[in-house]
Protein backbone atom coordinates (compact mmCIF):
# COMPACT_ATOMS: atom_id res chain seq x y z
CA UNK A 1 0.00 0.00 0.00
CA UNK A 2 1.34 3.61 -1.00
CA UNK A 3 1.23 5.80 2.22
CA UNK A 4 2.84 8.64 3.33
CA UNK A 5 5.65 7.67 5.61
CA UNK A 6 7.07 10.85 7.32
CA UNK A 7 6.21 14.37 7.07
CA UNK A 8 8.34 17.65 7.41
CA UNK A 9 6.92 21.40 8.15
CA UNK A 10 9.17 24.06 8.14
CA UNK A 11 7.80 27.80 8.31
CA UNK A 12 4.01 27.74 8.47
CA UNK A 13 2.57 29.54 11.21
CA UNK A 14 3.17 28.57 14.70
CA UNK A 15 5.05 25.16 12.72
CA UNK A 16 8.52 26.47 12.81
CA UNK A 17 10.02 23.13 12.53
CA UNK A 18 7.95 20.22 12.79
CA UNK A 19 8.85 16.52 11.72
CA UNK A 20 6.62 13.89 11.91
CA UNK A 21 6.25 9.94 11.37
CA UNK A 22 2.57 9.85 10.05
CA UNK A 23 0.36 6.74 10.70
CA UNK A 24 -2.73 5.53 9.48
CA UNK A 25 -4.55 7.24 12.32
CA UNK A 26 -3.43 10.14 13.81
CA UNK A 27 -5.21 12.90 16.11
CA UNK A 28 -3.72 16.07 17.36
CA UNK A 29 -4.46 17.62 20.90
CA UNK A 30 -3.06 20.54 22.18
CA UNK A 31 -4.11 24.15 23.32
CA UNK A 32 -5.64 26.71 21.14
CA UNK A 33 -3.07 27.88 18.66
CA UNK A 34 -0.28 25.61 19.01
CA UNK A 35 -0.78 24.81 15.31
CA UNK A 36 -2.67 21.79 15.39
CA UNK A 37 -5.55 23.35 12.29
CA UNK A 38 -2.24 24.72 10.92
CA UNK A 39 -0.82 21.17 10.43
CA UNK A 40 -3.87 20.55 8.40
CA UNK A 41 -3.99 23.41 6.54
CA UNK A 42 -0.03 22.81 5.65
CA UNK A 43 -1.26 19.55 4.23
CA UNK A 44 -3.65 21.19 2.31
CA UNK A 45 -1.66 23.45 0.74
CA UNK A 46 0.46 20.71 -0.65
CA UNK A 47 -1.99 18.68 -1.97
CA UNK A 48 -3.97 21.85 -3.63
CA UNK A 49 0.26 22.08 -4.90
CA UNK A 50 0.13 18.50 -6.50
CA UNK A 51 -3.35 19.51 -8.33
CA UNK A 52 -2.28 22.16 -10.00
CA UNK A 53 -3.97 24.88 -7.60
CA UNK A 54 -1.34 26.53 -5.49
CA UNK A 55 -1.40 29.52 -6.36
CA UNK A 56 -5.16 29.77 -5.74
CA UNK A 57 -4.71 28.15 -2.19
CA UNK A 58 -2.26 30.80 -1.49
CA UNK A 59 -4.20 33.08 -2.57
CA UNK A 60 -7.33 31.74 -0.16
CA UNK A 61 -4.56 31.96 2.68
CA UNK A 62 -3.81 35.89 2.32
CA UNK A 63 -0.43 35.07 0.55
CA UNK A 64 2.73 33.55 1.52
CA UNK A 65 3.90 36.09 3.83
CA UNK A 66 0.80 35.47 6.17
CA UNK A 67 2.03 31.85 6.69
CA UNK A 68 5.61 32.45 7.61
CA UNK A 69 6.24 32.10 10.94
CA UNK A 70 6.64 35.38 12.48
CA UNK A 71 9.92 36.83 12.18
CA UNK A 72 11.60 33.51 12.29
CA UNK A 73 11.48 32.01 8.98
CA UNK A 74 12.17 33.29 5.46
CA UNK A 75 10.45 30.40 3.25
CA UNK A 76 8.53 27.27 3.67
CA UNK A 77 9.47 24.08 3.55
CA UNK A 78 7.72 20.80 3.02
CA UNK A 79 9.31 17.02 2.97
CA UNK A 80 7.16 13.85 2.59
CA UNK A 81 8.47 10.53 2.35
CA UNK A 82 6.21 7.99 0.96
CA UNK A 83 6.20 4.28 1.28
CA UNK A 84 6.32 2.61 -2.24
CA UNK A 85 5.51 -1.15 -1.97
CA UNK A 86 8.58 -3.22 -3.63
CA UNK A 87 10.81 -0.31 -4.08
CA UNK A 88 12.70 2.13 -2.05
CA UNK A 89 10.40 5.22 -0.45
CA UNK A 90 9.82 8.79 -2.35
CA UNK A 91 11.25 11.57 -0.69
CA UNK A 92 9.44 14.85 -1.91
CA UNK A 93 10.64 18.16 -1.44
CA UNK A 94 9.44 21.63 -2.02
CA UNK A 95 10.21 25.11 -1.05
CA UNK A 96 8.11 28.38 -1.38
CA UNK A 97 9.78 32.06 -1.03
CA UNK A 98 8.34 35.57 -1.22
CA UNK A 99 9.43 36.99 -4.39
CA UNK A 100 7.81 40.97 -4.69
CA UNK A 101 4.07 41.01 -3.86
CA UNK A 102 4.29 36.84 -4.58
CA UNK A 103 6.08 33.57 -4.22
CA UNK A 104 8.36 31.86 -6.25
CA UNK A 105 8.94 27.99 -6.14
CA UNK A 106 12.52 27.92 -4.71
CA UNK A 107 13.22 24.26 -4.41
CA UNK A 108 11.24 21.23 -5.21
CA UNK A 109 12.77 17.51 -5.43
CA UNK A 110 11.45 14.43 -6.03
CA UNK A 111 13.96 12.05 -5.71
CA UNK A 112 14.17 7.67 -4.77
CA UNK A 113 17.04 6.05 -2.82
CA UNK A 114 18.28 3.21 -4.57
CA UNK A 115 19.89 -0.49 -3.43
CA UNK A 116 23.42 -0.46 -4.45
CA UNK A 117 23.69 3.49 -5.04
CA UNK A 118 24.61 6.18 -2.74
CA UNK A 119 23.17 9.06 -4.59
CA UNK A 120 19.49 9.01 -5.36
CA UNK A 121 17.42 8.77 -8.13
CA UNK A 122 15.80 12.42 -9.40
CA UNK A 123 12.65 12.15 -10.95
CA UNK A 124 12.63 16.13 -10.49
CA UNK A 125 15.46 18.49 -9.71
CA UNK A 126 14.49 22.20 -9.98
CA UNK A 127 15.56 25.24 -8.05
CA UNK A 128 14.95 28.98 -8.68
CA UNK A 129 13.47 28.58 -12.01
CA UNK A 130 15.61 25.58 -13.42
CA UNK A 131 12.88 23.04 -13.97
CA UNK A 132 14.77 19.55 -14.35
CA UNK A 133 12.52 16.73 -14.92
CA UNK A 134 13.81 12.81 -15.73
CA UNK A 135 12.81 11.73 -19.16
CA UNK A 136 11.92 7.76 -19.81
CA UNK A 137 13.16 8.56 -23.33
CA UNK A 138 16.47 10.30 -22.95
CA UNK A 139 17.22 8.73 -19.54
CA UNK A 140 18.12 12.10 -18.05
CA UNK A 141 16.88 15.24 -16.63
CA UNK A 142 16.13 17.71 -18.88
CA UNK A 143 14.06 20.69 -19.01
CA UNK A 144 10.58 20.96 -19.96
CA UNK A 145 10.09 21.41 -24.05
CA UNK A 146 6.47 22.90 -22.96
CA UNK A 147 5.33 26.71 -21.76
CA UNK A 148 5.99 25.99 -17.79
CA UNK A 149 4.18 27.75 -15.38
CA UNK A 150 6.38 29.01 -13.00
CA UNK A 151 3.33 29.83 -10.28
CA UNK A 152 2.90 26.23 -10.18
CA UNK A 153 5.11 22.50 -9.21
CA UNK A 154 6.88 20.56 -11.53
CA UNK A 155 5.23 17.63 -9.87
CA UNK A 156 1.84 19.10 -11.05
CA UNK A 157 3.02 19.31 -14.62
CA UNK A 158 5.73 17.36 -15.48
CA UNK A 159 4.31 14.32 -17.58
CA UNK A 160 3.10 10.69 -16.22
CA UNK A 161 6.70 9.55 -15.82
CA UNK A 162 6.95 6.35 -13.48
CA UNK A 163 4.30 4.66 -11.46
CA UNK A 164 5.70 5.59 -7.91
CA UNK A 165 5.81 9.51 -8.74
CA UNK A 166 2.27 9.41 -9.58
CA UNK A 167 1.15 7.66 -6.85
CA UNK A 168 2.85 10.35 -4.73
CA UNK A 169 0.74 12.81 -6.74
CA UNK A 170 -2.53 11.35 -6.57
CA UNK A 171 -2.39 10.50 -2.73
CA UNK A 172 -1.29 14.52 -2.16
CA UNK A 173 -3.68 16.21 -4.83
CA UNK A 174 -6.92 14.07 -3.53
CA UNK A 175 -6.34 14.77 0.46
CA UNK A 176 -9.03 16.21 1.68
CA UNK A 177 -10.30 18.62 5.03
CA UNK A 178 -13.32 18.77 6.11
CA UNK A 179 -13.99 21.45 8.58
CA UNK A 180 -17.10 21.68 11.27
CA UNK A 181 -19.75 21.14 8.78
CA UNK A 182 -22.10 24.18 8.21
CA UNK A 183 -25.40 23.82 9.73
CA UNK A 184 -26.89 27.31 9.08
CA UNK A 185 -30.62 27.83 8.02
CA UNK A 186 -29.98 28.06 4.46
CA UNK A 187 -26.87 25.35 4.68
CA UNK A 188 -26.17 22.85 1.62
CA UNK A 189 -26.54 20.33 3.89
CA UNK A 190 -30.30 21.33 5.01
CA UNK A 191 -31.47 21.99 1.62
CA UNK A 192 -33.30 19.85 -0.90
CA UNK A 193 -30.46 18.50 -2.82
CA UNK A 194 -30.44 16.98 -6.92
CA UNK A 195 -30.37 13.00 -7.58
CA UNK A 196 -26.85 12.38 -9.01
CA UNK A 197 -23.91 10.11 -8.47
CA UNK A 198 -22.41 11.01 -6.10
CA UNK A 199 -19.08 9.51 -4.46
CA UNK A 200 -18.65 11.12 -1.21
CA UNK A 201 -21.28 13.35 1.47
CA UNK A 202 -19.44 16.33 0.22
CA UNK A 203 -17.19 19.26 3.18
CA UNK A 204 -20.46 21.30 3.05
CA UNK A 205 -22.81 18.08 3.17
CA UNK A 206 -23.84 19.02 -0.06
CA UNK A 207 -23.86 15.68 -1.53
CA UNK A 208 -25.34 14.09 1.25
CA UNK A 209 -28.83 13.06 -0.06
CA UNK A 210 -27.45 11.89 -3.10
CA UNK A 211 -24.98 9.84 -1.66
CA UNK A 212 -26.77 8.11 0.81
CA UNK A 213 -29.62 7.18 -2.06
CA UNK A 214 -27.10 6.27 -3.77
CA UNK A 215 -25.46 3.65 -1.53
CA UNK A 216 -29.38 2.64 -0.62
CA UNK A 217 -29.79 1.78 -4.11
CA UNK A 218 -26.18 0.48 -4.69
CA UNK A 219 -24.34 -0.48 -2.31
CA UNK A 220 -27.01 -1.94 0.52
CA UNK A 221 -24.73 -3.58 3.19
CA UNK A 222 -23.24 0.18 3.27
CA UNK A 223 -25.92 1.49 3.28
CA UNK A 224 -27.30 -0.68 6.42
CA UNK A 225 -24.04 -0.56 8.13
CA UNK A 226 -24.98 3.40 8.46
CA UNK A 227 -28.09 2.55 9.65
CA UNK A 228 -26.97 0.38 12.18
CA UNK A 229 -24.74 3.09 13.26
CA UNK A 230 -27.56 5.83 13.69
CA UNK A 231 -29.54 3.41 15.69
CA UNK A 232 -27.05 2.53 18.28
CA UNK A 233 -26.50 6.05 18.36
CA UNK A 234 -29.96 7.40 19.04
CA UNK A 235 -32.44 4.38 19.69
CA UNK A 236 -35.77 5.93 18.41
CA UNK A 237 -33.82 6.21 15.26
CA UNK A 238 -35.94 4.02 12.52
CA UNK A 239 -34.92 4.42 8.85
CA UNK A 240 -33.80 7.65 6.52
CA UNK A 241 -36.71 8.19 3.39
CA UNK A 242 -35.96 10.07 0.25
CA UNK A 243 -38.83 11.79 -1.17
CA UNK A 244 -39.00 13.83 -4.17
CA UNK A 245 -39.75 17.36 -4.11
CA UNK A 246 -39.40 18.84 -7.57
CA UNK A 247 -37.96 17.38 -10.60
CA UNK A 248 -34.69 15.74 -9.82
CA UNK A 249 -34.34 17.02 -6.52
CA UNK A 250 -34.77 14.51 -3.41
CA UNK A 251 -34.99 15.86 0.07
CA UNK A 252 -34.13 13.25 3.67
CA UNK A 253 -36.33 12.51 6.28
CA UNK A 254 -35.24 11.02 9.46
CA UNK A 255 -37.93 8.49 11.21
CA UNK A 256 -38.31 8.37 14.58
CA UNK A 257 -40.45 5.89 16.00
CA UNK A 258 -42.08 8.40 18.70
CA UNK A 259 -43.40 10.67 15.72
CA UNK A 260 -45.93 9.88 13.23
CA UNK A 261 -44.60 12.31 11.17
CA UNK A 262 -41.32 12.23 9.70
CA UNK A 263 -38.44 14.73 10.31
CA UNK A 264 -37.13 16.64 7.89
CA UNK A 265 -33.30 17.87 7.14
CA UNK A 266 -33.47 21.00 8.77
CA UNK A 267 -35.64 20.30 11.66
CA UNK A 268 -32.96 18.11 12.79
CA UNK A 269 -30.47 19.51 15.35
CA UNK A 270 -26.85 20.34 15.08
CA UNK A 271 -25.71 17.33 16.55
CA UNK A 272 -27.86 14.58 14.57
CA UNK A 273 -26.67 16.66 11.26
CA UNK A 274 -23.63 16.30 12.26
CA UNK A 275 -23.07 12.63 13.36
CA UNK A 276 -25.28 11.58 10.10
CA UNK A 277 -22.41 13.57 7.96
CA UNK A 278 -19.73 11.98 9.73
CA UNK A 279 -20.55 8.42 9.78
CA UNK A 280 -21.69 9.31 6.45
CA UNK A 281 -18.11 10.13 5.25
CA UNK A 282 -16.26 7.80 7.90
CA UNK A 283 -18.10 4.81 6.37
CA UNK A 284 -17.72 5.74 2.47
CA UNK A 285 -15.69 3.30 0.27
CA UNK A 286 -14.30 5.85 -1.64
CA UNK A 287 -12.34 8.17 0.82
CA UNK A 288 -9.10 10.04 -0.53
CA UNK A 289 -5.70 8.03 0.79
CA UNK A 290 -5.69 11.30 3.00
CA UNK A 291 -8.09 12.38 4.90
CA UNK A 292 -8.39 15.53 7.61
CA UNK A 293 -11.16 16.56 10.07
CA UNK A 294 -10.68 19.33 11.88
CA UNK A 295 -12.92 19.22 15.73
CA UNK A 296 -15.09 16.18 15.20
CA UNK A 297 -16.56 16.49 18.16
CA UNK A 298 -18.39 19.93 18.06
CA UNK A 299 -22.14 19.25 19.09
CA UNK A 300 -21.88 15.99 19.46
CA UNK A 301 -23.25 14.75 22.92
CA UNK A 302 -20.64 12.90 24.86
CA UNK A 303 -21.63 9.96 25.07
CA UNK A 304 -21.66 9.57 20.61
CA UNK A 305 -17.40 10.06 21.02
CA UNK A 306 -16.89 6.05 22.04
CA UNK A 307 -18.76 5.60 18.85
CA UNK A 308 -17.38 8.61 16.98
CA UNK A 309 -13.57 6.74 18.18
CA UNK A 310 -14.50 3.15 16.59
CA UNK A 311 -15.83 4.86 13.25
CA UNK A 312 -12.37 6.64 13.09
CA UNK A 313 -10.27 3.62 13.56
CA UNK A 314 -12.53 1.59 11.32
CA UNK A 315 -12.23 4.45 8.57
CA UNK A 316 -8.36 4.32 9.06
CA UNK A 317 -8.16 1.25 7.78
CA UNK A 318 -8.97 2.53 4.13
CA UNK A 319 -7.63 5.92 4.85
CA UNK A 320 -4.75 8.04 6.32
CA UNK A 321 -6.73 9.65 9.22
CA UNK A 322 -5.31 12.57 10.72
CA UNK A 323 -8.09 14.61 13.13
CA UNK A 324 -7.68 17.62 14.88
CA UNK A 325 -9.39 18.00 18.46
CA UNK A 326 -10.47 20.11 21.85
CA UNK A 327 -12.33 16.67 23.17
CA UNK A 328 -11.01 15.68 26.41
CA UNK A 329 -14.08 13.28 26.00
CA UNK A 330 -12.87 11.99 22.82
CA UNK A 331 -9.47 11.36 23.71
CA UNK A 332 -10.81 8.96 26.41
CA UNK A 333 -11.51 6.25 23.71
CA UNK A 334 -8.39 7.21 21.88
CA UNK A 335 -5.12 4.97 22.70
CA UNK A 336 -1.54 6.36 23.04
CA UNK A 337 -0.50 5.22 19.70
CA UNK A 338 -3.05 7.37 18.24
CA UNK A 339 -2.95 10.68 19.97
CA UNK A 340 -0.16 13.59 18.92
CA UNK A 341 0.36 16.45 21.55
CA UNK A 342 1.23 19.60 19.92
CA UNK A 343 2.65 22.32 22.46
CA UNK A 344 4.64 25.45 22.23
CA UNK A 345 8.27 25.42 22.56
CA UNK A 346 10.19 28.69 24.46
CA UNK A 347 10.80 29.98 20.84
CA UNK A 348 7.52 30.33 20.07
CA UNK A 349 7.23 27.09 17.74
CA UNK A 350 5.32 23.95 17.95
CA UNK A 351 6.77 20.75 18.97
CA UNK A 352 4.80 17.45 17.85
CA UNK A 353 5.37 14.15 19.51
CA UNK A 354 3.24 10.86 19.91
CA UNK A 355 1.87 10.07 22.85
CA UNK A 356 3.43 6.39 23.25
CA UNK A 357 6.68 7.80 22.90
CA UNK A 358 5.73 9.13 26.27
CA UNK A 359 6.70 7.36 29.22
CA UNK A 360 2.70 6.68 30.16
CA UNK A 361 2.52 3.53 30.93
CA UNK A 362 2.57 4.00 35.09
CA UNK A 363 0.43 6.73 34.67
CA UNK A 364 -1.89 4.65 32.28
CA UNK A 365 -2.45 1.53 35.04
CA UNK A 366 -4.20 4.25 37.15
CA UNK A 367 -5.99 7.00 35.11
CA UNK A 368 -7.35 7.13 31.68
CA UNK A 369 -5.91 8.64 28.69
CA UNK A 370 -7.88 12.05 29.47
CA UNK A 371 -7.02 12.39 32.66
CA UNK A 372 -3.32 11.98 32.53
CA UNK A 373 -3.56 14.88 29.30
CA UNK A 374 -6.08 16.77 31.68
CA UNK A 375 -3.27 16.72 34.65
CA UNK A 376 -0.40 17.56 32.53
CA UNK A 377 1.45 14.90 32.11
CA UNK A 378 1.56 14.62 28.38
CA UNK A 379 1.82 18.65 28.03
CA UNK A 380 -0.27 20.18 25.13
CA UNK A 381 -2.81 22.12 27.69
CA UNK A 382 -1.25 25.51 27.61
Amino acid sequence: MYKINQIKISGFRRLLNVDLPVRPFMVLIGANGVGKTSFLDALSLLSASASGNLNNILSAFGGITSLLTRGKSDDLAFLVDMTVPGHEPLEYELRLSPKGTGYAISKERLSQRRQGFSDPFFHIDSSDGDIRYYDTQDNRLVRPDWEHNSLETSLSQVPKMFRQPEELRRILATATQYHVLDVGPRAPVKMPQPMKPARLPGPDGEDLTPYLYSLREGDRDRFDTIMDTLKTAFPDFEELNFPPVAAGMLAMTWKDEKFTKPIYMNEMSEGMLRFLWLVSLLQSPNLSTVTMIDEPEVSLHPELLSLLADLMREAAKRTQLIVATHSDRLIRFLNPEEVVVMEMNDDGGASAIWADSMDLDQWLAEYTLDEVWRMGRMGGRS
